[in-house]
């Protein structure tokens, strides 16, 4: 016979991201509906190791749907990727009758999580918390739309005084393995360049280009380059630039952890609504093991497995557009 979950807790796990407390919210307030208790685990794996789980009600999640961060705060726990840490945490969670998790976080967050409900027979859900886009079966992730957005006021304010010193700049966005900001945000503000892990850049081609548009008068040039490029990052690639074009006026932009922090947008803070709702739908209906998305504006449900294994893939289209519209 099923058992039916009781007590479910929630986590934030990994790298931060914006519209992770909309989701959290909409955990609380979706198992409350339900008649469900549900608990807040502080500092993801870590709290569940260490019993820092409290309990949450409706007022515990008042007023943080426009915030950034994570009110459960978030940490990268190496414990739990041994058997005897997750064995703790199965204890504490046992000790409270906690028998349903939600996690929001990325690939990483969903291994643990996958390993740990195989383990322990805990059911799990994922939903999809990370800047950089770049899990498979779902559209968006919880944080992206936000980064992006942050990104692209930044660069536009770059544009200006590129504009005002006809200098070359360079832009360095989030992205490590994934390259869907700097897509993305580069696209949008009309950089000349966007360098991407996805794709091995042609060093004769990125120069030829500058050069070609230096033959057309055409004095101000982005190039935005995710952290993770081929290069190792803007600098590596302002090296190369003023190497072969020594009178360049280059200059380097590291956005960094800007583009994590700051109050989720409105896309944000619906998907991670409608995704925290889903996740808990999925406890109560016995579905276990799978990440919550959205595709074609429609829930899609991933195994944790297959969610770890696949990455979403940069297609031909989108860097063909890159190509012709910066011509």
């Amino acid at each position: 016979m099923e058992k039916k979950v009781t007590k479910i807790g929630v986590l934030t796990s990994g790298g931060d991201a914006p519209g992770m407390n909309a989701a959290i919210r909409a955990v609380v307030r979706t198992g409350i509906y339900h008649g469900l208790e549900v608990f807040g685990i502080m500092r993801g794996y870590s709290g569940m190791i260490e019993n820092d789980i409290i309990p949450m009600h409706s007022r515990s999640v008042a007023n943080i749907i426009q915030r950034g961060g994570t009110i459960l705060k978030t940490a990268r726990c190496k414990e739990f990727f041994e058997y005897e840490g997750r064995k703790k945490a199965h204890a504490n969670l046992k000790k409270l009758g906690i028998n349903g998790l939600v996690i929001i976080g990325g690939d990483g967050s969903f291994r643990g999580a996958h390993k740990f409900s195989n383990e322990f027979d805990i059911p799990c859900i994922g939903l999809p918390g990370t800047i950089d886009k770049d899990i498979a079966g779902t559209d968006f992730t919880i944080g992206f739309d936000t980064a992006v957005n942050t990104a692209v006021e930044a660069i536009d304010k770059i544009r200006d005084t590129a504009d005002a010193h006809d200098r070359l700049f360079i832009i360095e966005v989030m992205g490590r393995d994934a390259g869907y900001i700097a897509l993305h945000s580069g696209i949008a503000t009309g950089a000349e360049n966007i360098l991407i892990p996805e794709r091995k850049t042609d060093v004769e081609e990125l120069v030829g280009s500058l050069l070609e548009k230096e033959r057309r008068k055409k004095l101000v040039n982005l190039v935005v380059v995710a952290e993770g490029d081929g290069f190792g990052g803007a600098d590596e690639v302002a090296k190369i630039i003023k190497d072969r074009l020594p009178a360049a006026d280059v200059r380097v932009c590291v956005l960094g952890h800007i583009q994590r922090g700051g109050s989720p947008s409105c896309m944000d803070r619906l998907i991670a609504s409608r995704m925290g709702y889903a996740a808990v739908e999925c406890l109560i209906a016995g579905t276990d093991n799978v990440m919550v998305g959205i595709m074609n504006n429609r829930m899609h449900y991933t195994p944790l497995e297959k969610a770890v294994k696949a990455k979403q893939k940069i297609s031909d289209d989108w860097l063909r557009i890159v190509k012709i519209l910066a011509s």
